[in-house]
């Protein structure tokens, strides 16, 4: 089991812990009480900092609840924090776009992070044919 150092910059959010038996993402909660008009931009601290083992990093993205409860945006869409993140004052924050009107109170769970190793070193080989099947189209669908 891998240990992770925090630090936490608020005492009145719940300390991080897995929701048991639904998911291996860790919710995080905003650490302090937030106003946002329509269109307005917000750094959300989410009153944590962490050492993360070398190596790894955490993946950062809103709840499936969060634009549905709050009305906001993560502006960069997925949120990737590295091992080199760590120090005393490197409080993780949630970059938020409020769509609408809303307020956010501390202890409200916006976002969720999990823990991933960095990606392997890859070579690229050019090919003029791959082997795969050829589903001639776009994404998932076949279908442009």
């Amino acid at each position: 089991m891998q240990k992770i150092k925090i630090k936490y910059f608020s005492e009145e959010i719940e300390k991080l812990t897995y929701i048991e038996g639904k998911s291996d993402w860790i919710d995080l909660r905003a650490a302090q009480e937030i106003s946002m008009k329509q269109g307005e931009f917000r750094l959300i601290p989410l009153g944590v900092a962490m050492q993360l083992p070398e190596g790894y990093e955490a993946h950062v993205v809103p709840r499936s609840s969060t634009y549905k409860n709050f009305g906001i945006l993560q502006t960069n869409s997925m949120g990737l924090i590295d091992e080199s993140y760590c120090g005393d004052n490197d409080q993780w924050f949630f970059p938020a776009l409020a769509m609408r009107d809303t307020v956010i109170h501390v202890n409200d769970r916006i976002c969720q992070f999990r823990i991933m190793e960095h990606q392997p070193q890859i070579v690229f080989e050019e090919t003029e044919h791959l082997k795969g099947s050829d589903r001639g189209g776009f994404g998932s669908t076949g279908r442009q």
